[in-house]
């Protein structure tokens, strides 16, 4: 399945998601933090659904309340939700 989220309070406007299998296939910020972005979608890649939430969930960047490995957690609790 593909979709994608709007992010929220974040610098990056969307990230792209593929889910095979409750398994990660792809994930692609669009805008944010070019680098650093590419390396979180990397390292989720082959990572199932809960594993991704429970370790990107409660990250923070600065003094936000969300940052973009963060709001990856968001999207993917919204999947499970609606599933």
């Amino acid at each position: 399945m593909k979709f994608t989220y709007i992010t929220n309070g974040v610098c990056s406007r969307s990230i792209e998601i593929e889910i095979e299998n409750d398994v990660l296939e792809s994930v692609k910020y669009v805008g944010g933090c070019n680098g650093n972005l590419q390396g979180i979608s990397a390292l989720v890649k082959g990572l199932t659904v809960d594993e991704v939430i429970e370790k990107l969930q409660n990250i923070r960047c600065g003094f936000k309340s969300t940052s973009c490995p963060a709001q990856l957690a968001e999207a993917l609790k919204q999947y499970k939700a609606s599933l």
